[in-house]
């Protein structure tokens, strides 16, 4: 009953087993019964390899099965976790490990590793789980991010957002801030990109990725994407993104991308290793809208070569992709229960497959195996046990592990006591020599002890024992026997059997020499074992006639390279000691050298300095080598490093500061233990140096307090306690001039070009536009269809590379990106095909070199090289020719123009003034040509302004309708400094030139006011721009009329509303009143009579015949005084007038004391300007009549300290007058550039401003005293202290135009604290007021308005007459000679205008 209840348990646990392969067994004791039977023991649930952020709490699970509860434990990398002290990490009741709030920063992970769970039964035994890896994502970063593009309807679009390959699965998209929905046609690559197939209006949006990893989530840049209708014409096809080879595991989804655009819309399709690939009848393959490839579930049959086939019906084109599988470790035969009896061998097998291939290694009782005598690891996975104790018994496992996982499978070993036999379920794994023992066991006599066991034959390393049979079975010819044994003192028995019943003698191999063993025999008939012999001791014999091991021996360092040896004379050595061997290696090694000694000790040269050896020595006889010694280790003496520390870089950081980083000196050569660097450093330009030194094994030190701008040079030496070694060669770096901002990572490089060769593509670039940003290097990313299989770095001075061991006639994209510390910059993508392999690669020339760019003018350019291929005349005599291109980088695309030259110079044309180009070369001849040459940079030189300033705009001043602000914009095509504007403004779009007035601006002002302009009056404006070349063209009159209002504040200061004086009343003059010709009113309204307009008309008929009559006197005057150096200086001024030229100042020459204003004779209102440039205007203009008020005697001679007294003030408003302008010829233009502005002053004038000369002498420029433009008679000149433009003036007469002074009143002042008041506003106290008649005098077929004029009162006589002898030595005899016939005709327009 007792074995069939046996038996029925073992048939229900191979049952379970059968339905969970990884139950192991839990022992289950029968109460009585002598046989233990196994019961299932193993995981229900096993840890996983889990992903978590920072912050988060995670569980492991686990949970295992026994009848009896097991306890629960958990292992991190090996170790048992304490979790009763363990505030964040705690046991679940099912087992589960539970980790709160995941702690990970750069140098602190300790949740991240290898967690393993320990179930144990008590008196049982342990498992242990598969190893789960517990990894934390690291803080988010993209390394590159969505960017705007756009797509046609119906194509599909492409958004990046390359992240952290751990954070890609927390990765989400957004459109205009809202969620994306993914499904077959909108779709997120594993790498976090987004592809949009057959885009639609709806597809168009702003997106941004987002980084969801736990805290705060990471945005990525917004990228705008814009959907454009259907072209009407066809587009090329090409990939938007092609797919790459991919390695996955089974179980995994597979992506393989494809995304091709063109017009018509592409049709894409798949094949594998060739062959059409299709989705149906298959679920695991998916073909995403737009043509992508998703395969699900990835098993190992879905390796191959995948291509992408894209056709639109005009063209086809083709990308492939390889995808390779990985597999975890899966078990074809696990461990099985093994029943055994003491003293036996056996072996667990255990059978795994894998890719890679797994390794295995094995645990018993959650401990792991280590191979020895014993426990030996056969047929590459089993497990053999030899000599079975009973400490051996518990569960043992079976871990097979690879890459991309691992597993366990486990068994039980259960010893039972000797009289059970061993039952035959479930079958057991023994090894041949137990085989006998699987022999069901019946009730029967048992044999007696073996008789006389002896050993027969003793050697060194086996021994052969014989036996008789048992009295208890004399014959003994169904009788086997096992022979135990076991080395003396150890209690683990070993068992041999024999090989076929009877047989009464056996072999023991592999024993160790001079060792005693003790045998026993035990004789087995069908019933079972019977009774063992009696123990026999047996000793092997020692290796004779050997020498023992040389006693004490020691070895001790004599210096870096020596170590000296000792030993005594073998004890035990059988014969004379004919010699020694000393075996020696250094640690590390598996190359033993030897050498012969004599003596009993030996000093060793030559060795490695600070190095570990091993020292061993071995006593030769006669009969051969002895027993080594045991192995003595030394270390070599320390020494100074033998070789210069590596690799020694410098890193610019600021004007003031450079890293130095530098790698310890090559292994072997530090000889001894580095404690230390020195580095010296000095200017390029001096021979003293700087020592600064550095403690511990710092591999990096800044060097700060450096000058702005200077190159250093610095070397590295290792140290150790015994010194300094040699240090490395000089390596220089220069400081910037000025810091650079490393705030924010690189711009993108201003160029990228390729050229691909057979197995290589040449790189080469130029650095980013921005310079003010820090580049520490480049980084050049390249692959098959994908810019990201390979990267290399390169240092930021390297301008081109060479990416070898490519594939012939491959697509590759490459891309460059700039970075510094804070991170990359913006990449810079270029694609190339290399060249087939069939044809032969011409090794490249050498490029040119010394390029150089001559600027010749504003457009052209002569640029000379050299050729270090020619010979040393630099003579051509082959067919070669050269490539010379240049570029401008404004706009920053600019394409590259490209011309072809036989010699070694070119001259480029058509050039744009003011810019600068970059020029290279490159030479050709036949198929070989070089790579580009280094750059050589050249500036055209200016040209005069091609196109007006832009964008003129006139409007009012608010509270100022009298005052009127212009705006412009620079011209367009500057093609210079622009220093200086010129605007001109007239009421009469139709007049000469030469009647608009003129306001100078400097160059950097884009506004200008004008003041005092007349009411509800149209006006015009032109603007000029100037640089340093000349003058360029005006801009289109642009037109603006003055509100019909003013405000009450400026009443007193309007000429044709003034009062007549104290308490007068205007006179009430109605809307259709007209003033007739001999009648106006006075500048303060007051009325005048017929009586004054006769006055007015003899005064002018008298002071046109006293003009003639002066004119005649200064003409004889001037004829006798002329001479020949004269001659000359005057022809020179008239050249220059004649010519446009700015006049120069002289502040000596005054005007004749005539009053006829120009060729037109108008008689106009004469006013005072309050602008600080003494500027002759001539206008047409209509003003109001101003004030007059009596010039200062004085003002002449404070002309000098005025000037000097209001230099360096910059003006806020450049502010002018139409109303105060002085009268004077329209072409002035002034030199802008000469100085810079200043403080526009007002003085107060004693009278409104005469008409003046337009005439200028020509003055000497240097004399920085004078000043631009013709003084009144009176000399009163205002003065700012700015440098005033010079102007071009149209050809005329100096006598053209006339000013009568006034006469001066006594004490009048000048006060110069009255900066940008208007002059009309300050007047005398007592002031005598002057008549004014309207005249229309001059052209007689043109209608004017009328205008008032002031009649001043006469100079003094002894004042005329010095401003006549100033003058009359100024003209030619024949210009005077034309002016007066010009007068004649001016008398005859007069005589008429009195008759009438």
């Amino acid at each position: 009953m007792m074995w069939f209840s046996v038996f029925f348990v073992f048939f229900f646990f191979k049952k379970r087993q059968k339905a969970n392969p990884q139950i192991v067994s839990c022992a289950l004791y029968f109460p009585g019964s002598v046989v233990r039977t196994f019961t299932p023991f193993h995981f229900l649930v096993e840890p996983m390899d889990v992903l978590s952020v920072r912050g988060a709490s995670v569980i492991m699970n686990c949970s295992a099965y026994c009848e009896t509860s097991p306890k629960i434990e958990w292992k991190k990398d090996g170790t048992l976790l304490n979790l009763v002290s363990d505030d964040r990490r705690q046991l679940l009741p099912d087992g589960s490990l539970l980790i709160n709030s995941v702690v990970h920063s750069k140098h602190n992970k300790p949740d991240e590793g290898y967690y393993q769970c320990v179930a144990t039964v008590e008196s049982l035994g342990t498992i242990v789980s598969r190893t789960a890896k517990l990894t934390v994502a690291g803080l988010p970063r993209f390394t590159s991010q969505p960017e705007s593009s756009s797509v046609y309807k119906g194509n599909s679009a492409i958004l990046n957002c390359e992240v952290n390959v751990d954070l890609a699965p927390f990765v989400r998209w957004e459109q205009d801030r809202q969620p994306v929905f993914l499904d077959d046609r909108v779709f997120k690559l594993p790498s976090g990109a987004l592809i949009i197939s057959n885009a639609t209006d709806m597809d168009g949006g702003v997106y941004r990725c987002i980084i969801e990893s736990g805290g705060t989530p990471k945005y990525s840049d917004e990228a705008e994407l814009k959907i454009l209708p259907d072209p009407e014409e066809p587009q090329s096809l090409v990939f938007a993104r092609q797919p790459s080879s991919l390695t996955k595991v089974t179980g995994q989804s597979a992506v393989f991308p494809c995304v091709a655009v063109g017009f018509p819309t592409p049709y894409v399709r798949w094949t594998r290793n060739e062959e059409e690939l299709t989705t149906e009848g298959s679920e695991r393959f998916l073909f995403l809208a737009g043509g992508s490839l998703v395969i699900s579930e990835v098993m190992e049959e879905d390796v191959g070569m995948y291509t992408c086939i894209a056709d639109n019906g005009n063209e086809t084109i083709e990308a492939q992709a390889e995808l390779a599988v990985q597999v975890p470790p899966e078990f074809l035969k696990r461990p099985a229960n093994i029943y055994a009896h003491e003293s036996m061998d056996i072996v667990f097998e255990c059978e795994v497959t894998g890719k890679p291939t797994p390794t295995v290694k094995w645990v018993k009782n959650g401990d792991m195996v280590i191979p020895s005598d014993y426990f030996k690891i056969v047929k590459e996975h089993n497990l053999q046990v030899l000599g079975l104790v009973k400490s051996d018994e518990g569960f043992y496992q079976c871990i097979a592990e690879n890459d991309v996982g691992n597993a366990q499978a486990g068994a039980q070993l259960i010893i039972l006591d000797l009289d059970v036999a061993i039952p035959t379920l479930p079958p057991t794994s023994l090894t041949s020599a137990t085989n006998d023992h699987l022999a069901p066991a019946t009730t029967g006599p048992l044999p007696s002890a073996p008789r006389d066991v002896v050993a027969t034959l003793v050697s060194t390393r086996f021994i052969r024992l014989t036996w008789r049979t048992p009295v208890s079975d004399p014959q003994g010819d169904n009788l086997t026997y096992s022979i135990f044994y076991t080395k003396e003192g150890i209690n683990r028995e070993r068992v041999e059997n024999t090989s076929r019943p009877g047989e009464t003698q056996v072999m023991i191999q592999n024993l160790m020499p001079e060792t005693v063993y003790v045998f026993r025999v035990v004789a087995q008939n069908k019933h079972g074992p019977g009774e063992s012999s009696a123990p026999l001791k047996v000793a092997t014999q020692p290796e004779v006639q050997l020498p023992g091991p040389a006693p004490n021996i020691r070895a001790y360092a004599n210096s870096p390279t020596s170590v000296t040896v000792t030993w005594e004379t073998p004890l035990s050595g059988n014969g004379e000691i004919q010699n020694y061997k000393l075996y020696y290696m250094e640690k590390g090694q598996d190359s033993e050298q030897d050498v012969d000694v004599a003596g009993l000790s030996y000093t060793i040269n030559g060795l490695k300095k600070y190095t570990e050896y091993s020292f061993r020595v071995v006593a030769y006889n006669k009969h051969g080598p002895g027993v080594s010694t045991q192995d003595v280790v030394v270390r070599t003496l320390s020494d100074v490093p033998s070789a210069p520390p590596q690799n020694l870089t410098l890193e610019v950081r600021n004007s003031k500061s450079i890293m130095l980083h530098w790698q310890p000196p090559p292994a072997g050569t530090h000889s001894g233990q580095i404690t230390g660097y020195k580095i010296r450093y000095r200017k390029v330009s001096r021979k003293s140096d700087v020592t600064e030194s550095i403690g511990g094994t710092q591999l990096f030190q800044l060097i700060e307090g450096l000058e702005r701008g200077t190159e250093y040079s610095f070397r590295v030496a290792a140290l150790t306690v015994n010194g300094t070694g040699p240090a490395t060669d000089w390596v220089s770096a220069e400081t910037f001039e000025s810091d650079l901002d490393e705030t924010r990572v690189p711009e993108v490089p201003s160029s990228l070009h390729v050229r691909p060769l057979v197995t290589s593509i040449v790189v080469s670039w130029t650095p980013p536009e921005n310079q003010n940003i820090v580049v520490r290097g480049y980084a050049i990313g390249y692959g098959i269809g994908s810019p990201h299989a390979q990267t290399i770095k390169v240092d930021y001075k390297q301008r081109y590379y060479t990416i070898e061991n490519l594939d012939p006639s491959s697509h590759y994209v490459i891309t460059l990106k700039a970075f510094n510390n804070v991170g990359e910059g913006i990449p810079l993508y270029e694609s190339a095909v290399t060249r087939p392999h069939s044809v032969p690669d011409p090794s490249p020339m050498m490029p040119p070199v010394g390029v150089q760019a001559s600027i010749l003018s504003h457009d052209t350019i002569r640029i000379t090289w050299a050729d270090n291929s020619l010979p040393k005349n630099q003579k051509i005599t082959d067919a070669r020719y050269y490539t010379v291109r240049w570029k401008t980088n404004i706009p920053a695309n600019t394409k590259y123009k490209t011309a072809n030259a036989t010699t070694l110079s070119y001259l480029v044309t058509g050039l744009k003034p003011n810019t600068l180009y970059e020029f290279s070369v490159m030479v050709t001849k036949g198929r070989r040509s070089s790579t580009w040459s280094m750059t050589a940079h050249g500036t055209t030189f200016e040209l005069v302004p091609t196109s007006p300033p832009k964008d003129v705009t006139v409007v009012s001043k608010e509270g100022k309708p009298r005052t009127i602000i212009v705006n412009w914009q620079p011209p367009s095509e500057a093609n210079g400094k622009i220093t200086g504007y010129i605007i001109y403004y007239s009421t009469d779009v139709n007049a000469e030139i030469h009647d608009w007035v003129i306001e100078p601006v400097v160059g950097n002002r884009l506004t200008h006011q004008i003041q005092e302009l007349t009411l509800d009056t149209p006006y015009y404006f032109k603007i000029q721009a100037r640089n340093s070349k000349g003058m360029g063209p005006m801009s289109e009159a642009v037109q603006f009329r003055t509100p019909k209002a003013e405000s009450s504040d400026k009443m007193p200061n309007d000429q044709a509303s003034g009062s007549a004086g104290k308490g007068s009343r205007p006179v009430d003059i109605g809307p259709d009143y007209k003033p007739p010709l001999g009648g106006s009113n006075s500048p303060h309204g007051s009325p005048t009579s017929p009586l004054d307009s006769n006055m007015l008309l003899v005064i002018i008929v008298s002071v046109g015949v006293i003009t003639i009559v002066i004119v005649v006197i200064v003409a004889v005057f001037c004829t006798r005084r002329t001479t020949s150096h004269q001659k000359k200086k005057r022809a020179a001024c008239k050249s220059v007038n004649g010519s446009h030229k700015y006049k120069g100042n002289s502040k000596d020459v005054k005007p004749p004391d005539l009053w006829i204003h120009h060729e037109r004779l108008e008689l106009k209102p004469i006013d005072k300007s309050p602008d600080p440039n003494p500027i002759m205007t001539d206008t047409p203009i209509p003003r109001n009549s101003q004030d007059i008020t009596p010039v200062d005697n004085s003002m002449d001679s404070n002309i000098h300290q005025r000037r000097n007294s209001y230099r360096g003030h910059e003006s806020e408003d450049s502010m002018s007058t139409l109303a105060g302008r002085r009268g004077m010829r329209p072409k002035m233009m002034m030199p802008f550039d000469s100085q810079p502005p200043q403080q526009s002053v007002r003085n107060t004038p004693s009278t409104d401003t005469m008409p003046a000369s337009s005439s200028q002498t020509c003055a000497d420029h240097q004399d920085p005293e004078s000043t631009t433009g013709a003084y009144l008679a009176n000399a009163q000149e205002e003065d700012s202290a700015q440098n005033l433009p010079t102007a071009h003036v149209r050809p005329s007469h100096p006598l053209k135009s006339f000013a009568v002074p006034a006469v001066p009143p006594a004490g009048s002042t000048y006060d110069p604290a009255l900066p940008s008041t208007p002059l009309l506003t300050q007047q005398a106290p007592n002031h005598p007021v002057h008549s004014v008649k309207t005249a229309s005098i001059g052209t007689l077929g043109r209608t004017r308005p009328p205008m008032p004029v002031v009649v001043p009162s006469a100079p003094d006589v002894q004042e005329t007459t010095r401003m006549l002898e100033d003058s009359e030595s100024n003209y030619e005899p024949d210009e005077l000679t034309k002016e007066m016939a010009h007068l004649e005709g001016l008398m005859k327009d007069l005589n008429a205008i009195t008759t009438a």
